[in-house]
């Protein structure tokens, strides 16, 4: 989807989406993913293989200004990138978070890459839905239901502003 919204002339993409927390996090916490940790296929299609795609950029750099200018509290995290639905094992989990992660989603390596081979600026802003952080008991509390509300809000101030 991002490559054909490329091909429309977008140049640059703000993502916001929910995920799954790794470590102890309130539901609906705001992170910026600065780094994403390669468990999925789509990356590699863009970039040259390796363990990590690095986010940090001008653009985020960007995003995260108009966010402390919003008063919006954040915290820079690197999440673990998978699309292995229900495959977030005890033992990957573990393996995971040792490597740094703090949140599992689906989406953040591969739309890096394919923004960085394609050229254009892209940053992720996630929130904390549900929880894998005691690995022997799924919390799904509520999904970061409040987060969509405030995520759509936020994405709004931070458009608008750039």
């Amino acid at each position: 989807m991002l490559d054909w919204l490329i091909s429309y002339g977008v140049e640059q993409v703000l993502a916001f989406g929910n995920a799954g927390a790794l470590i102890d996090l309130p539901e609906n916490a705001m992170l910026i993913s600065i780094r994403a940790l390669r468990d999925e296929g789509t990356s590699f299609h863009y970039i040259k293989p390796g363990q990590f795609v690095d986010l940090q950029s001008a653009f985020l750099d960007q995003i995260e200004d108009i966010l402390n200018e919003l008063g919006q509290t954040y915290a820079e995290i690197t999440t673990w990138t998978t699309d292995g639905f229900f495959r977030e094992t005890p033992r990957k989990v573990k393996e995971f978070r040792q490597l740094g992660a703090a949140m599992v989603e689906m989406e953040c390596a591969g739309m890096a890459a394919c923004a960085q081979f394609r050229k254009i600026d892209f940053a992720p802003i996630l929130f904390a839905a549900d929880s894998l952080a005691d690995v022997l008991h799924y919390d799904y509390r509520s999904w970061g239901a409040q987060a969509h509300r405030l995520g759509l809000g936020i994405g709004a101030q931070v458009l608008a502003k750039l």
